[in-house]
């Protein structure tokens, strides 16, 4: 899920040109089908792209949903996939890799599970977890995917969950994002396996690489990513900053802190507004600037320091 905060002075992106079930060109190298999966933790739906032509690479197949795997087929006819890449195992982007990757007789490229699994709360905050994920080749940061006429390097950068994954392609200095940056809304993340401290500084890094267009899992291209990372990271860094302010004010829950952080916010995102301002303060825990009385969970009381 990604949560759209009303007080965020990101510039959000929210218009592009897709049909279900249309396979549309969308670069020299790349292109994108979207999958009919519209909702809260989608956006449109989950954008796959193929890289290349002839010998591709498809880069999160999404979920397994009849319509979607037949347009995919008709937008991979006459190709031969000789890699399945994804980015992380939530249910929209990697159900449909290892039935796609057996039918075209290649394998599934990805980090490998996460390091920790989300509890299973009344609160849901992502599209939900692919359990049991296990790609046929686990890669790290750095690992170089080639085919004719394309080059794709791995980046590990977690954040949103510890196991994320973006791939940079060569050719066009451009970034298929996953759910790390995207252009639609911020980006959920909520410990324990989301790690707000990991997120800032791959925004950090992906920002010093100087792409010049980020391909997100959901929603539009960045064009500008520049102007727009910067306006992420000081978004976050923002809202770290009042969040030290509500302890400073007294407020010690996180209940607390959301009620009166988010007050102009409508109170059915205050669970999620919740896990984001959790990851803060892990984060400020980590680096000595706050305290927590036991282990820094969301029902913890915490005070500055």
């Amino acid at each position: 899920m990604r949560f759209a905060d009303a007080m965020s002075a990101i510039p959000f992106l929210r218009e592009f040109d897709f049909e279900y079930g249309r396979c549309d060109r969308v670069s020299p190298l790349i292109r994108r089908v979207v999958a009919p999966n519209p909702g809260p933790f989608t956006y449109a739906g989950t954008g796959v792209y193929i890289v290349g032509s002839g010998e591709v690479a498809v880069i999160d197949p999404g979920p397994v949903l009849d319509a979607h795997e037949q347009a995919l087929d008709a937008a991979l006819e006459g190709e031969r996939v000789t890699h399945v890449l994804v980015t992380h195992h939530h249910l929209d982007h990697s159900p449909l890799a290892a039935p796609l990757a057996r039918k075209h007789g290649c394998k599934v490229y990805g980090y490998g599970p996460p390091a920790a699994d989300m509890p299973e709360t009344e609160v849901r905050l992502e599209a939900g977890e692919h359990k049991g994920f296990a790609p046929d080749v686990r890669i790290g940061d750095g690992r170089r995917i080639e085919g004719p006429g394309w080059t794709l390097t791995a980046l590990h950068t977690p954040g949103h969950t510890s196991n994320h994954l973006c791939f940079a392609l060569e050719q066009e200095n451009a970034l298929f994002s996953g759910d790390h940056v995207m252009g639609w809304s911020t980006t959920v993340i909520s410990p324990p396996d989301g790690d707000m401290g990991d997120y800032i500084a791959q925004l950090q890094r992906v920002r010093a690489l100087g792409f010049d267009t980020l391909w997100p899992t959901h929603g539009p291209p960045v064009t500008a990513p520049g102007p727009f990372l910067d306006a992420c990271i000081n978004h976050r860094l923002a809202r770290e900053t009042q969040v030290l302010a509500q302890l400073g004010a007294g407020r010690k829950s996180i209940k607390n802190i959301v009620k009166s952080l988010y007050a102009d916010v409508d109170p059915r995102l205050h669970p999620a507004a919740a896990h984001s301002v959790w990851a803060h303060l892990v984060k400020l825990v980590r680096e000595g600037r706050a305290a927590c009385s036991g282990a820094p969970d969301i029902d913890g009381v915490y005070t500055p320091l």
